[in-house]
């Protein structure tokens, strides 16, 4: 049989993983403690007899704790749904412990309005289209600015090709050049254009063949 002040004893004078102790207040980390803080009537391990809210990807559920499971693990925590009205899951609570001490009662009430109050934040926060402050790496932002770098000399190196170009090109440098080509360019195309007769044709149309 489990006794709930013995195992509160070794949490409380002993080592808990989920204790968590400041110089103000001595908190719990446990995802089943009610209040979050550490002590004989908010510790889901030292009490048989258990009852708190959690959230679920939005959804809220009363998980309850009996002594009659303790001997399967597994099944130890009996989760209900509880419905999406904040007034409806409040009768649901006061349905479900009925016979439970006052203690859990208004601490699992109490739990359910400030998660409740949460989700309610988290959808408007979402339906607010805000700006996202994005983290840059320290090294992407190096390498970045370096190829800026090199791109912006790059841009200028061709920039100072094409205007010396130009610049010779509007002194006459190329003028020469340009005759040449087009004089080759004359001869090429006032050759006379030979005419080949049939017998020529006939025969590479006999070769083309074998």
């Amino acid at each position: 049989m489990q006794s709930d002040e013995i195992v509160w004893q070794i949490i409380n004078q002993g080592h808990c993983s989920y204790k968590v102790k400041t110089s103000a207040e001595t908190f719990c980390r446990n995802k089943y403690s009610v209040t979050g803080l550490c002590n004989r009537s908010s510790c889901p391990l030292s009490n048989s007899r258990y009852a708190t809210i959690l959230e679920d990807e939005g959804k809220l559920y009363l998980c309850m704790k009996t002594v009659e499971r303790a001997h399967k693990p597994a099944t130890l925590w009996h989760r209900v749904a509880l419905h999406h009205n904040y007034a409806d899951a409040l009768n649901q609570i006061d349905e479900l412990l009925s016979h439970w001490s006052r203690f859990i009662v208004h601490k699992s009430k109490q739990r359910l309005t400030k998660i409740t109050q949460l989700l309610l934040r988290t959808r408007k926060a979402k339906r607010n289209n805000r700006s996202r402050i994005v983290t840059i790496p320290a090294r992407r932002q190096k390498n970045e600015a370096r190829r800026e770098a090199k791109a912006q000399v790059a841009a200028q190196l061709e920039n100072s090709i094409e205007h010396e170009l130009l610049k010779r090109l509007r002194s006459g440098t190329y003028d020469n050049c340009h005759a040449r080509v087009l004089e080759s360019y004359t001869q090429l195309t006032s050759r006379p254009i030979k005419e080949r007769s049939h017998l020529e044709i006939e025969y590479e149309k006999y070769s083309n063949e074998n």
